[in-house]
């Protein structure tokens, strides 16, 4: 969608909002509108059962159930076993309290001993991840676009952070002029984003072979590594390559949340995912400034930084259960009969 709209040179001025509405406005709007559907959607979805089980809704629940059992299944309603729901222990006296005790509940286990390493932990590692990832695909377009300016124009044997500054000496840009990327940069996005994409396929494929820990860590630490050598490699398609590879480090957010989901009870785990993902979210922003700034000013700090907090973040993730911990850990709490 990006390609076709961003070269797009419009440009309207708004007086009512003092803005240019111009192409990457536009794009914000097309984006917006998945998310608008989805709204309309939830509003249509079923409630949670465990949600309806709480406040003794427990029919209701039972039909969801059925409903969900009818559609995976393809079976009858008539042919559904289950007659009787109940929560779990620790959830019961959490949902008696209304809804700011519930949240308490969900919360304050997450702060005290034992849960508060993997808290700690994993709150911790979404920082790094959203930092430092978040941080360049906001400014993807932004580096894309001088890397190509250079290579099109010929200056093919420099680093990538002086093709930053050699675009940003002999490019300006305005609010009211042309902002869109030249076509082969948002090529280059669009390749970007699909080999990311293949590369997302591959490492599904192998995460049950190496385990999730040993992949996280192995990606971090790659991928820091090759932002601190980019800085010295001349070559445009090496340092294309190494910057790929840095982005990889993208694929930690899914493992990051399938540990949440794994190492945290029942009862507290989609407040763990939740309040994790915010403290990593919320770092985010704090990264797409500090790397612009150094984009800036100091371009080649910007690489040694964040691909050292990467890399760092990797060997933070050594102090990750493994899966087999995890299973035992499970199996301890679950026994079989």
């Amino acid at each position: 969608i990006a390609i076709p709209v961003l070269p797009l040179t419009f440009s309207f001025y708004i007086p009512v909002l003092d803005i240019y509405f111009n192409s990457w406005r536009l794009l914000n709007l097309i984006f917006a509108v998945p998310c608008a559907l989805s709204g309309i959607g939830c509003y249509f979805a079923n409630e949670s059962p465990k949600y309806l089980v709480s406040v003794g809704r427990e029919e209701d629940a039972l039909e969801v159930l059925k409903r969900m059992y009818v559609i995976n299944t393809g079976k009858s309603a008539d042919t559904y076993t289950v007659s009787a729901l109940e929560l779990e222990e620790g959830q019961v006296s959490s949902f008696t309290k209304g809804f700011w005790g519930s949240v308490a509940a969900q919360t304050i286990p997450m702060v005290k001993p034992p849960l508060l390493k993997n808290t700690l932990l994993l709150s911790f590692l979404f920082v790094i991840s959203y930092i430092t990832m978040n941080a360049f695909f906001v400014w993807l377009p932004f580096i894309v676009n001088a890397f190509m300016t250079s290579v099109v124009a010929g200056e093919r044997h420099l680093t990538i952070c002086e093709m930053i500054r050699l675009s940003a000496n002999t490019t300006s840009v305005q609010e009211t002029g042309d902002c869109s990327m030249n076509s082969q940069a948002m090529t280059l996005v669009f390749g970007i984003v699909m080999v990311l994409g293949v590369c997302n396929i591959f490492t599904s494929a192998i995460i049950n072979c190496i385990g999730r820990k040993t992949l996280f860590v192995c990606m971090q630490v790659i991928a820091g590594v090759a932002a601190l050598v980019i800085n010295f490699s001349p070559f445009w398609v090496l340092s294309a390559i190494l910057f790929m590879v840095f982005l990889s480090a993208v694929f930690t957010f899914g493992l990051l949340s399938s540990f949440c989901v794994d190492v945290f009870p029942t009862y507290v785990r989609a407040m763990a995912v939740c309040l994790t993902l915010m403290v990593g979210r919320g770092s985010a922003v704090v990264g797409i400034n500090v790397l612009k700034k150094l984009l800036d000013t100091d371009c080649e700090a910007a690489f040694y930084i964040f691909g050292a907090v990467a890399a760092g973040g990797g060997l933070v993730g050594l102090l990750l259960p493994s899966d087999a911990k995890i299973k035992e850990q499970k199996k301890a709490l679950n026994p079989s009969p």
